[in-house]
């Protein structure tokens, strides 16, 4: 097959297995329900999974801070093998149901385990799923291959009918970008959920970069109608709280005044907007 058309036929594989992910709107729905629920009470969210889908959980993971300003400490991901799988494949690791276990057993009632295995029969994942269920933890699985019996180990399962991989068995392919495709959603619509955006902006982003810097700049021009300048210099009086800023600017407020209106809202800055001081008189 010439070159073009192997890569053509990759991408258009990897197009329908987004497609099939799409299928699943009700049950992904249902998993960031249970995602922002748990984060709101201030409680764990945790990804467990094994090589490709592992690795979808770190990435999932390690990016929510940056783009939702959320701790660390409360989206976690674990891969079997530990941390250094993460770079290095180690096969095996997922073979270690007593491995998975303790990952389930650390969890807490009300936490979210997020099981995430293509095969949908991955040891490690399996057994970190029954733990966390036995600990009073929500669960949800993501997976690629619906089989019998699945309903028993989540409370909310995602089988996206991604079929056969154009490399047969190789999961990193359509499976991975149908799996990537389900966490983002995920975590997005979560995020959604707890006030992270205004409109289409992710107001608790982090300025942790010359990049972010100018993008947090940029959302507070658009969400708040003001110049580059203007957000700088609320951007700044805010500490760099985007949403914060916003806040400042559209309602001439102090950056307390602003936080304090925030937290009245849940932390969503369309409430904290609707109602604007009258300044009539």
């Amino acid at each position: 097959m010439p070159t073009e058309q192997a890569v053509a036929l990759l991408l258009d594989e990897d197009r329908r297995a987004v497609a099939a992910a799409a299928r699943e709107t009700k049950a992904i729905a249902r998993a960031a329900r249970l995602v922002a629920d748990a984060l709101a009470r201030g409680q764990k969210i945790v990804f467990a999974g094994a090589g490709t889908s592992g690795r979808m959980g770190v990435l999932e993971a390690a990016e929510c801070p940056p783009t939702f300003g959320s701790d660390p400490s409360r989206i976690r991901a674990v891969m079997a093998g530990g941390a250094q799988s993460v770079f290095r494949a180690k096969e095996g690791a997922e073979d270690r149901a007593d491995h998975g276990a303790k990952v389930g057993a650390r969890l807490r009632r009300g936490d979210v385990l997020i099981g995430i295995s293509a095969s949908s029969v991955t040891p490690f994942v399996r057994a970190a799923l029954q733990a966390a269920r036995g600990r009073g933890a929500r669960t949800a699985l993501v997976t690629c291959a619906k089989v019998a019996g699945l309903g028993r180990l989540a409370d909310v399962v995602i089988a996206v009918a991604t079929g056969p991989e154009v490399l047969t068995g190789s999961t990193r392919l359509k499976a991975g970008s149908a799996t990537k495709a389900v966490l983002n959603a995920i975590t997005t619509a979560a995020m959604l959920r707890l006030g992270k955006a205004y409109g289409n902006l992710m107001v608790d982003l982090r300025r942790t970069s010359a990049k972010l810097v100018d993008r947090a700049r940029r959302i507070v021009m658009a969400g708040a109608g003001i110049d580059a300048g203007a957000a700088d210099r609320v951007l700044d009086a805010s500490s760099g709280e985007a949403k914060t800023a916003i806040v400042m600017a559209a309602l001439q407020l102090d950056a307390r005044a602003a936080r304090r209106r925030l937290a009245q809202a849940g932390g969503h800055v369309h409430k904290a907007l609707a109602r604007r001081p009258n300044t009539s008189a």
